[in-house]
C-alpha cells in the first residue's frame, strides 16, 4: 500500500512512526548533544544580534527575536533537508538493484542500533572530530567566522547552511534513517522532522544562556535513555515491516 503521505511505500503507519522517531531523536538530541556542540554558535549569534540593538530600543521582543535565530535555523533546515533528500534518493536507487531490496531495512536497523547505543552509552558516543577541531571543522569555522559579526537575514541563513555540514554522529544516524525512508521525499520529510526537534533546546540556549540550557540539558539527559529506546523500537518496527 502506498503511503498517502508519500513518505514510505510501506503504509501510513510506518511513515508516521518514522517521522515520530525522527522528531523524538531531534528533541532528545537537541536537549543533550546539540546544546553542547552547537550552543556556543547560538550564543555568539544571539549576543551579536542583541549588541546591534540600541539600549533605548531594547525590548522583550528583541530578546525573543535574537534567541529565535530564525534565519540560522532555516539555513540548518535547508542543509539537513537537502542531505536527507539525497540520502533517500540514493537509498531508493540501491533498493531497486536486484539482490539489494533489503538495504532500506538495513539502514533503518542500523539507525535503530545507533539510537539504542545513544540510550545506553549517552551522547558522548556521538562526539566526532568536529569537537576536536579537525580539518573539516576548522575550514568551516574559518569560512563562517566573518558571518558571526552580523548574523542576520541572508548572512544568518548562509551561516546556518554552512554549519549544517559540521560532522555530527547524531546527524549520521538521522541520515541513515533518511536513506531507508524509501525515496527523496521521505528522506527530506524525515530530516525536516529531525531538525524541527533540535530547535527548542537551541532556542532556550539563545534566550536564557548556559544556565537555563544546563537545566534543560539535565532534564533531557534523565529522559534520554527511555526516549531514545522508544525511538529505536519504532525504527526497528518499521525496518521489520520491510522484511517480514
Amino acid at each position: 500500500m502506498h503511503s498517502a503521505f508519500a513518505l514510505l511505500p510501506y503504509g501510513d503507519a510506518a511513515g508516521l512512526a518514522l517521522l515520530a522517531a525522527m522528531l523524538l531523536a531531534g528533541l532528545v538530541g537537541g536537549g543533550t548533544h546539540c546544546i553542547g556542540m552547537c550552543g556556543p554558535f547560538v550564543l555568539a549569534q544571539a549576543t551579536a544580534r542583541l549588541e546591534s540593538v540600541p539600549a533605548s530600543r531594547m525590548s522583550e521582543f528583541h530578546r525573543l527575536a535574537g534567541a529565535a535565530l530564525v534565519p540560522y535555523h532555516l539555513g540548518r533546515a535547508t542543509t539537513y533537508i537537502t542531505l536527507g533528500a539525497m540520502a533517500g534518493a540514493v537509498g531508493r536507487t540501491a533498493r531497486s538493484i536486484p539482490g539489494l531490496d533489503w538495504i532500506a531495512a538495513g539502514w533503518l536497523f542500523s539507525a535503530a542500533a545507533m539510537f539504542l547505543a545513544y540510550a545506553v552509552f549517552g551522547s558522548g558516543l556521538f562526539r566526532t572530530g568536529a569537537a576536536k577541531e579537525n580539518r573539516w571543522g576548522r575550514l568551516l569555522g574559518d569560512l563562517a567566522r566573518p558571518m558571526f559579526a552580523r548574523p542576520t537575514g541572508i548572512r544568518g541563513y548562509a551561516l546556518g547552511m554552512m554549519l549544517g555540514f559540521l560532522p555530527c554522529g547524531l546527524l549520521y544516524a538521522a541520515l541513515a534513517v533518511a536513506a531507508g525512508s524509501g525515496g527523496a521525499v521521505g528522506g527530506a520529510a524525515a530530516m525536516a522532522a529531525f531538525v524541527a526537534g533540535t530547535v527548542p533546546g537551541l532556542v532556550v540556549t539563545g534566550f536564557a544562556g548556559h544556565l537555563a540550557a544546563g537545566r534543560w540539558r539535565r532534564v533531557a539527559v534523565v529522559a534520554a535513555p527511555l526516549l531514545m529506546s522508544v525511538n529505536a523500537v519504532m525504527l526497528a518496527w518499521v525496518a521489520w515491516r520491510l522484511v517480514a
